[in-house]
Protein backbone atom coordinates (compact mmCIF):
# COMPACT_ATOMS: atom_id res chain seq x y z
CA UNK A 1 0.00 0.00 0.00
CA UNK A 2 1.18 3.70 -0.98
CA UNK A 3 2.24 5.82 1.98
CA UNK A 4 -0.01 8.79 1.58
CA UNK A 5 0.05 12.41 3.21
CA UNK A 6 -3.30 13.29 5.13
CA UNK A 7 -4.84 16.56 3.95
CA UNK A 8 -4.26 17.52 7.49
CA UNK A 9 -5.47 20.83 6.82
CA UNK A 10 -8.83 20.00 5.23
CA UNK A 11 -11.85 20.90 7.43
CA UNK A 12 -10.63 24.11 8.71
CA UNK A 13 -8.36 25.90 6.17
CA UNK A 14 -10.49 24.31 3.32
CA UNK A 15 -13.63 22.46 2.90
CA UNK A 16 -12.81 18.85 4.01
CA UNK A 17 -16.01 18.44 1.24
CA UNK A 18 -15.31 17.02 -2.08
CA UNK A 19 -18.81 18.64 -3.29
CA UNK A 20 -18.16 21.48 -1.68
CA UNK A 21 -14.59 21.98 -2.40
CA UNK A 22 -15.26 21.42 -6.00
CA UNK A 23 -18.02 23.71 -6.09
CA UNK A 24 -15.74 26.42 -4.53
CA UNK A 25 -13.09 25.87 -6.75
CA UNK A 26 -15.09 25.77 -10.11
CA UNK A 27 -17.10 29.27 -8.78
CA UNK A 28 -13.14 30.76 -8.36
CA UNK A 29 -11.73 29.62 -11.72
CA UNK A 30 -15.32 30.89 -13.78
CA UNK A 31 -14.55 34.64 -12.09
CA UNK A 32 -10.91 34.39 -12.89
CA UNK A 33 -9.74 36.50 -15.64
CA UNK A 34 -6.99 34.81 -17.97
CA UNK A 35 -4.97 35.00 -21.20
CA UNK A 36 -6.42 33.09 -24.46
CA UNK A 37 -4.41 30.89 -25.48
CA UNK A 38 -1.63 30.90 -23.71
CA UNK A 39 -0.26 28.01 -21.14
CA UNK A 40 1.67 28.74 -18.27
CA UNK A 41 4.78 27.14 -17.83
CA UNK A 42 5.00 28.12 -14.03
CA UNK A 43 2.60 30.20 -11.56
CA UNK A 44 3.17 31.49 -8.70
CA UNK A 45 -0.07 31.42 -6.03
CA UNK A 46 -0.89 31.75 -2.31
CA UNK A 47 -1.07 29.09 0.12
CA UNK A 48 -3.30 30.88 2.65
CA UNK A 49 -7.18 29.46 3.93
CA UNK A 50 -9.08 29.64 0.83
CA UNK A 51 -11.65 31.86 2.57
CA UNK A 52 -8.72 34.20 1.91
CA UNK A 53 -6.23 33.22 -0.99
CA UNK A 54 -8.68 30.83 -3.03
CA UNK A 55 -10.00 33.66 -5.15
CA UNK A 56 -6.34 34.99 -5.82
CA UNK A 57 -4.75 31.48 -6.89
CA UNK A 58 -7.43 31.16 -9.42
CA UNK A 59 -6.15 33.59 -11.37
CA UNK A 60 -2.70 31.57 -11.60
CA UNK A 61 -4.18 28.51 -11.87
CA UNK A 62 -6.64 29.34 -14.59
CA UNK A 63 -3.78 30.11 -17.17
CA UNK A 64 -3.03 25.85 -16.67
CA UNK A 65 -3.66 23.94 -19.75
CA UNK A 66 -3.49 20.28 -18.14
CA UNK A 67 -3.14 18.53 -21.50
CA UNK A 68 0.24 19.83 -21.58
CA UNK A 69 1.44 19.10 -18.47
CA UNK A 70 3.01 15.25 -17.58
CA UNK A 71 4.66 16.69 -14.40
CA UNK A 72 4.29 19.05 -11.56
CA UNK A 73 7.31 20.94 -9.52
CA UNK A 74 5.70 22.25 -6.73
CA UNK A 75 7.72 24.66 -4.02
CA UNK A 76 6.91 25.68 -1.33
CA UNK A 77 8.73 27.42 2.02
CA UNK A 78 8.59 26.10 5.48
CA UNK A 79 6.65 27.23 8.42
CA UNK A 80 7.46 24.75 11.24
CA UNK A 81 11.42 23.60 11.24
CA UNK A 82 14.11 25.49 10.11
CA UNK A 83 16.50 23.82 7.07
CA UNK A 84 19.32 25.42 5.14
CA UNK A 85 18.40 22.59 2.17
CA UNK A 86 15.46 21.87 0.08
CA UNK A 87 13.80 18.62 1.67
CA UNK A 88 11.61 16.06 -0.88
CA UNK A 89 9.00 13.99 0.82
CA UNK A 90 9.20 10.24 2.15
CA UNK A 91 5.74 9.50 1.20
CA UNK A 92 4.22 7.99 -1.64
CA UNK A 93 1.01 10.33 -2.31
CA UNK A 94 -0.37 12.99 -1.15
CA UNK A 95 -3.99 12.92 -0.23
CA UNK A 96 -6.82 15.63 -0.70
CA UNK A 97 -10.29 15.12 -0.51
CA UNK A 98 -10.83 15.44 -4.17
CA UNK A 99 -8.17 12.54 -4.90
CA UNK A 100 -4.57 11.61 -4.64
CA UNK A 101 -1.56 12.74 -6.38
CA UNK A 102 1.47 10.43 -7.03
CA UNK A 103 4.75 11.56 -6.67
CA UNK A 104 7.53 11.12 -8.81
CA UNK A 105 9.78 8.81 -7.61
CA UNK A 106 11.99 8.67 -10.89
CA UNK A 107 12.32 12.01 -10.24
CA UNK A 108 12.79 12.22 -6.76
CA UNK A 109 15.68 9.43 -6.84
CA UNK A 110 17.51 12.17 -9.67
CA UNK A 111 17.06 14.46 -7.18
CA UNK A 112 18.38 12.85 -4.19
CA UNK A 113 21.27 11.62 -6.26
CA UNK A 114 22.74 15.33 -6.64
CA UNK A 115 22.92 14.79 -2.70
CA UNK A 116 21.56 18.48 -2.14
CA UNK A 117 18.56 17.43 -0.93
CA UNK A 118 17.18 15.96 2.26
CA UNK A 119 14.17 14.17 3.17
CA UNK A 120 11.66 15.41 5.75
CA UNK A 121 9.91 13.42 8.46
CA UNK A 122 6.08 12.22 8.17
CA UNK A 123 4.80 14.45 10.71
CA UNK A 124 6.92 17.82 9.60
CA UNK A 125 5.50 16.96 5.86
CA UNK A 126 1.76 16.83 6.96
CA UNK A 127 2.55 19.84 9.56
CA UNK A 128 3.49 21.99 6.80
CA UNK A 129 0.74 23.85 4.90
CA UNK A 130 2.80 25.87 2.24
CA UNK A 131 2.46 22.27 -0.35
CA UNK A 132 -0.82 21.73 0.89
CA UNK A 133 -2.88 24.26 0.38
CA UNK A 134 -2.42 23.74 -3.27
CA UNK A 135 -3.10 20.45 -3.71
CA UNK A 136 -7.29 20.86 -4.09
CA UNK A 137 -6.08 23.18 -6.98
CA UNK A 138 -3.84 20.83 -8.85
CA UNK A 139 -6.00 17.55 -8.51
CA UNK A 140 -9.10 19.72 -9.75
CA UNK A 141 -7.30 21.67 -12.41
CA UNK A 142 -5.33 18.09 -13.65
CA UNK A 143 -8.89 16.12 -14.04
CA UNK A 144 -8.33 17.42 -17.83
CA UNK A 145 -4.94 15.64 -17.98
CA UNK A 146 -3.79 13.03 -19.11
CA UNK A 147 -3.60 9.57 -16.69
CA UNK A 148 -0.47 9.00 -15.27
CA UNK A 149 0.37 12.76 -14.22
CA UNK A 150 3.03 13.00 -11.73
CA UNK A 151 4.04 15.20 -8.24
CA UNK A 152 7.53 16.65 -7.66
CA UNK A 153 6.75 18.28 -4.08
CA UNK A 154 9.73 20.22 -2.53
CA UNK A 155 9.92 22.03 0.56
CA UNK A 156 12.37 24.93 0.14
CA UNK A 157 14.21 26.07 3.35
CA UNK A 158 16.02 29.03 4.56
CA UNK A 159 18.58 28.97 1.53
CA UNK A 160 21.16 31.48 1.46
CA UNK A 161 21.10 33.66 -1.62
CA UNK A 162 23.91 31.26 -3.37
CA UNK A 163 22.24 28.17 -2.67
CA UNK A 164 18.79 29.61 -4.35
CA UNK A 165 21.15 30.04 -7.28
CA UNK A 166 22.44 26.59 -7.15
CA UNK A 167 19.27 25.33 -6.61
CA UNK A 168 17.99 26.97 -9.66
CA UNK A 169 20.48 25.89 -11.92
CA UNK A 170 19.94 22.36 -10.86
CA UNK A 171 16.09 22.67 -11.29
CA UNK A 172 16.40 25.02 -15.10
CA UNK A 173 16.82 21.67 -17.27
CA UNK A 174 13.19 20.37 -15.71
CA UNK A 175 11.91 24.22 -16.42
CA UNK A 176 12.66 23.92 -19.37
CA UNK A 177 10.92 20.61 -20.69
CA UNK A 178 7.37 22.10 -21.80
CA UNK A 179 5.74 19.08 -19.98
CA UNK A 180 6.56 19.80 -16.49
CA UNK A 181 5.10 22.55 -14.98
CA UNK A 182 6.13 24.74 -12.08
CA UNK A 183 4.23 25.93 -8.58
CA UNK A 184 5.57 28.30 -6.20
CA UNK A 185 3.79 28.59 -3.16
CA UNK A 186 3.96 32.14 -1.56
CA UNK A 187 2.38 35.12 0.34
CA UNK A 188 3.08 38.36 0.21
CA UNK A 189 3.90 40.75 2.67
CA UNK A 190 3.08 40.04 6.45
CA UNK A 191 1.77 43.19 8.11
CA UNK A 192 1.44 43.78 11.66
CA UNK A 193 3.05 43.43 15.39
CA UNK A 194 1.69 39.72 15.58
CA UNK A 195 4.48 38.95 12.33
CA UNK A 196 6.81 41.83 13.63
CA UNK A 197 6.62 43.76 10.74
CA UNK A 198 5.29 47.46 10.55
CA UNK A 199 7.04 49.50 7.95
CA UNK A 200 4.99 51.89 6.71
CA UNK A 201 5.73 54.38 4.29
CA UNK A 202 3.59 57.97 4.58
CA UNK A 203 4.10 59.02 1.20
CA UNK A 204 2.42 56.46 -0.03
CA UNK A 205 -0.73 57.25 1.94
CA UNK A 206 -2.85 54.69 4.40
CA UNK A 207 -1.14 51.68 5.81
CA UNK A 208 -2.78 49.59 3.46
CA UNK A 209 -1.38 51.76 -0.12
CA UNK A 210 1.87 51.57 1.53
CA UNK A 211 2.00 47.78 2.22
CA UNK A 212 0.60 47.06 -1.43
CA UNK A 213 3.44 50.04 -2.63
CA UNK A 214 6.37 47.99 -1.06
CA UNK A 215 4.75 44.44 -2.93
CA UNK A 216 4.16 46.27 -6.24
CA UNK A 217 7.46 46.51 -5.87
CA UNK A 218 9.21 43.37 -5.14
CA UNK A 219 6.66 41.64 -7.73
CA UNK A 220 8.08 43.83 -10.31
CA UNK A 221 11.66 42.54 -10.19
CA UNK A 222 9.82 39.24 -10.08
CA UNK A 223 8.33 40.58 -13.59
CA UNK A 224 11.75 41.55 -14.47
CA UNK A 225 13.37 38.30 -13.77
CA UNK A 226 16.13 39.75 -11.66
CA UNK A 227 17.06 37.86 -9.33
CA UNK A 228 20.25 39.98 -8.01
CA UNK A 229 17.50 42.79 -7.61
CA UNK A 230 15.39 40.70 -5.63
CA UNK A 231 17.80 39.69 -2.90
CA UNK A 232 18.73 43.52 -2.63
CA UNK A 233 14.89 44.34 -2.16
CA UNK A 234 14.46 41.97 0.56
CA UNK A 235 17.76 43.05 2.23
CA UNK A 236 16.50 46.62 2.18
CA UNK A 237 12.86 46.59 3.57
CA UNK A 238 12.93 43.02 5.16
CA UNK A 239 9.33 42.26 3.42
CA UNK A 240 7.48 38.98 5.12
CA UNK A 241 7.33 37.17 1.81
CA UNK A 242 7.08 33.66 3.13
CA UNK A 243 7.80 32.26 -0.09
CA UNK A 244 10.99 34.16 -1.06
CA UNK A 245 13.45 31.49 -0.98
CA UNK A 246 11.28 29.03 -3.65
CA UNK A 247 10.30 32.19 -6.09
CA UNK A 248 14.07 33.07 -5.93
CA UNK A 249 15.08 29.66 -6.86
CA UNK A 250 12.64 29.77 -9.71
CA UNK A 251 14.05 33.60 -11.39
CA UNK A 252 17.33 31.87 -11.06
CA UNK A 253 15.92 28.59 -12.95
CA UNK A 254 14.34 31.12 -15.37
CA UNK A 255 18.06 32.72 -15.76
CA UNK A 256 19.25 29.19 -16.98
CA UNK A 257 16.55 28.93 -19.23
CA UNK A 258 18.56 29.54 -22.73
CA UNK A 259 17.02 28.09 -25.06
CA UNK A 260 13.48 29.41 -23.87
CA UNK A 261 12.32 33.33 -23.22
CA UNK A 262 10.19 33.21 -20.87
CA UNK A 263 7.79 36.46 -19.47
CA UNK A 264 6.39 36.87 -16.01
CA UNK A 265 2.85 38.71 -15.09
CA UNK A 266 1.24 39.53 -12.21
CA UNK A 267 -2.74 38.49 -12.58
CA UNK A 268 -3.92 39.49 -9.51
CA UNK A 269 -3.06 41.01 -5.64
CA UNK A 270 -5.34 41.38 -2.43
CA UNK A 271 -5.21 41.86 1.00
CA UNK A 272 -6.84 39.91 3.90
CA UNK A 273 -7.30 43.35 5.78
CA UNK A 274 -7.24 46.92 4.58
CA UNK A 275 -5.07 48.34 7.62
CA UNK A 276 -5.18 51.84 8.55
CA UNK A 277 -3.96 51.64 12.43
CA UNK A 278 -0.65 49.88 13.50
CA UNK A 279 -3.58 47.58 15.83
CA UNK A 280 -4.25 45.85 12.14
CA UNK A 281 -2.81 43.20 10.44
CA UNK A 282 -3.19 41.97 7.07
CA UNK A 283 -1.50 39.21 4.72
CA UNK A 284 -1.07 40.17 0.70
CA UNK A 285 -1.83 37.59 -1.39
CA UNK A 286 -0.54 37.31 -5.34
CA UNK A 287 -0.78 35.28 -8.17
CA UNK A 288 1.43 35.48 -11.00
CA UNK A 289 2.08 33.42 -14.65
CA UNK A 290 5.31 32.55 -16.50
CA UNK A 291 4.73 31.77 -20.14
CA UNK A 292 7.21 31.18 -22.75
CA UNK A 293 7.74 33.76 -25.34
Amino acid sequence: MPKVRTATHAGTWYSSSASQLQQQLQQWLSEAQAEPGQHARAIIAPHAGYRYSGHVAAYAYKQIDPKKVRRVFLLGPSHHFYSKHCLLSPLDEYGTPLGNARIDKEVYQQLAATSKFNVMEAGADEAEHSLELHLPYIVHVMQGAAPGWTLVPIVVGAISADAEAAYGRLLAPYLEDPANLFIISSDFCHWGRRFGYTYHDPKQGPIHASIEALDRQGMALIEAQDAAGFQRYLKQYGNTICGRHPTAVLLHALQQCGAVRHSVRFTKYDQSHRCTSDQDSSVSYAAAVVVAE
